[in-house]
């Protein structure tokens, strides 16, 4: 006797397609996120090697040399990876989640992404000046006013990150954003770290811009506060309720 084939239920096979399609959404997303984040720590960490050896002595040159390259490079990434993903800093990718833009999965996805791009681009960075794919850096940062900075150059961002997207013209947040951190380089106290997955890679290269692991939690937890406290005047000065919603896709 034989026996009919079941034939698929629509909806199922509707449910399995919409999974598959989120699930490549995120995959992409992901790729996005550690691809643009391990570019930013090369950048971060590369061009400050070679300014220590094309201006030796002269830390303002430095110093001036490091913050040019890290904003433009801000630009150029977020231009050419917002249409997938442009975070390239859990704290942006937390105050999404916070802002209901994405789930709970799709953050945790895009901040592991994030922190692994962060360390390969860091290794990649150390292997093309000849150096040690890994050497911890002994570069401490500590103390009160360090991590005042971090608080002040992680709300800015958030501040900035934000109020650039509610604003009328949201395709400038590229602009805005490489251009605050090349700002803010130089008017905060810690040369604003102002991300987590950026901090963390940059204990792995002992070079101009590395920070010792035991400065990392002081750091990390300044800019989470940081993150909260633009979350909070983003909320003041650009209500949803009287601006367009934030976009999906967010900025370092």
């Amino acid at each position: 006797m034989g026996v009919l084939p079941v034939q698929p239920d629509r909806d199922v096979v509707a449910g399995d397609a919409h999974l598959r399609h989120r699930l490549v959404r995120l995959r992409q997303k992901a790729a996005a996120e550690l691809v643009g984040t391990g570019f930013l720590v090369a950048t971060v960490i590369g061009s400050g090697i070679a300014a220590s050896r094309l201006s030796p002595g002269n830390i303002g040159l430095q110093l001036l040399e490091n913050s040019l390259a890290t904003g433009a490079v801000l630009v150029a990434l977020i231009l050419a990876l917002h249409p997938v993903s442009a975070s390239f800093n859990p704290v942006v990718t937390l105050v999404e989640r916070v802002l209901g833009t994405i789930s709970t999965r799709t953050a945790a996805a895009l901040v592991a992404a994030q922190v692994a791009g962060g360390l390969a681009g860091a290794v990649v960075a150390n292997l093309m000046f000849d150096l040690p794919a890994v050497t911890l850096s002994q570069h401490a940062r500590s103390g009160s006013g360090l991590w005042l900075g971090e608080v002040v150059a992680t709300l800015g961002l958030v501040v900035v990150v934000l109020g650039t997207l509610r604003g009328a013209d949201s395709s400038r947040v590229a602009y805005a954003v490489g251009g605050y951190i090349a700002a803010a380089y130089w008017f905060t106290s810690s040369t604003s770290f102002a991300n987590p997955a950026v901090t963390l890679a940059r204990t792995v290269t002992d070079t101009f811009a590395g920070i010792a692991p035991s400065s990392v939690l002081a750091f990390v937890l300044a800019q989470l506060l940081g993150g909260a406290l633009g979350l909070g005047a983003v909320a003041l000065l650009h209500p949803v309720g009287r601006t367009a919603p934030p976009a999906r896709k967010a900025l370092p």
